[in-house]
């Protein structure tokens, strides 16, 4: 039996000639030269995705709101994009939208792309965008610290948002993803606000460089950019036995008491392995868990290979997650058997 590469991935065949297909052979992609060690190409890259205030207001059917909140502890100002549905209501779901790209970007209005804006139409909710300080800047805690900042200016603003306070739920794409999963567990452990969903699409959440994915090559955002992204936020303590919890939510301990979690990933994205895992701990800690890892699919496609079988496959099973949890009535109900349940 031959050996198997475990640097380089299978990759679904629709995307490696979306991506690869008019590439000069034996160059990268242009698709994905963007992600390598040059923190400053990186941050121009991404002012690409920042969506202008026509694009916010989608015809009309959206209002949007800039604005700082209170830092967390005594921390800065952070600031915010509120995005509501242009129609009154005062009992909406929320999301709060802790946007960062691999630890080193981070805008609010970072939303080209991700669908989100169609979330608030479609499903009636307020996305809360925060913008996060990042790396290597601002270390951590910062990310955290500015993500339950957000999520706590939310549940205390849940009147003037027209917001249900008991159905807030936290989302994140990669380095977000990460933050989103940490800041439920910040709330988790600092008296709340209680988190309704946890939403982590192909989440950064391991500082340690020690699974197989970690170590891809040739695939976006390759071992390289994690090491620089982590490297950024953390700084020379990376891998060391004091980062905690809320850097790298794959270090708790436990993971008992998170909200239902949503997990999306790629068998040929760097943090498949993370992901996984963390989606195993949550479900074995009790935690309602549905996973989902797409054979062949590279980190962040659905931005930059949207018209494939695969991408249509990823955006139907996220959006029908959204329609059961957002949706009149909730996504889950307690199991309890009335045969046993009744008093005496």
């Amino acid at each position: 039996m031959a050996d198997v590469d475990l640097k380089h991935p299978w990759i679904d065949a629709e995307l490696h000639e979306q991506i690869w297909g008019s590439a000069p052979e034996g160059e990268i992609p242009a698709s994905l030269q963007i992600f390598g060690t040059d923190l400053a190409m990186i941050r121009k890259a991404s002012l690409a995705s920042w969506l202008s205030d026509d694009e916010l207001r989608c015809d009309g059917r959206v209002e949007f709101e800039e604005l700082t909140v209170e830092g967390y502890d005594g921390g800065p100002e952070v600031p915010v994009l509120v995005l509501r549905p242009a129609t009154p209501r005062s009992d909406r779901p929320a999301l709060v939208y802790t946007g960062c790209g691999g630890k080193m970007m981070s805008a609010p209005r970072a939303l080209r792309g991700l669908g989100m804006l169609q979330w608030v139409v479609d499903y009636d909710i307020v996305v809360v965008s925060v913008g996060l300080r990042v790396g290597p800047e601002d270390p951590h805690p910062a990310q955290v610290h500015d993500g339950y900042a957000g999520l706590r200016w939310v549940a205390a603003n849940s009147d003037r948002l027209g917001v249900d306070p008991r159905r807030i739920g936290l989302a994140g794409i990669s380095g977000g993803g990460g933050v989103a999963a940490a800041t439920a567990l910040f709330a988790r452990d600092h008296g709340g606000p209680d988190v309704a969903q946890l939403i982590a699409l192909t989440p950064m959440l391991d500082d340690r460089d020690i699974t197989v994915s970690n170590h891809f090559e040739g695939v976006c955002w390759p071992h390289d950019s994690n090491i620089t992204g982590w490297t950024a936020i953390l700084g020379e303590a990376k891998g060391g036995p004091e980062v905690d919890q809320y850097a790298a939510p794959a270090r708790a301990l436990s993971l008992h008491g998170l909200p239902p979690t949503y997990i999306e990933t790629g068998s040929a994205d760097t943090f498949r392995d993370e992901s996984l895992e963390f989606a195993l701990r949550a479900g074995l800690a009790g935690v309602p868990v549905e996973v989902h890892s797409w054979a062949g699919y590279l980190h962040g496609c659905e931005t930059y290979a949207p018209d494939t079988e695969m991408t249509r496959a990823l955006l139907a099973a996220r959006l029908s997650y959204l329609r059961r949890v957002l949706g009149a009535r909730p996504g889950l109900v307690p199991n309890v058997d009335p045969r046993t349940s009744s008093a005496g």
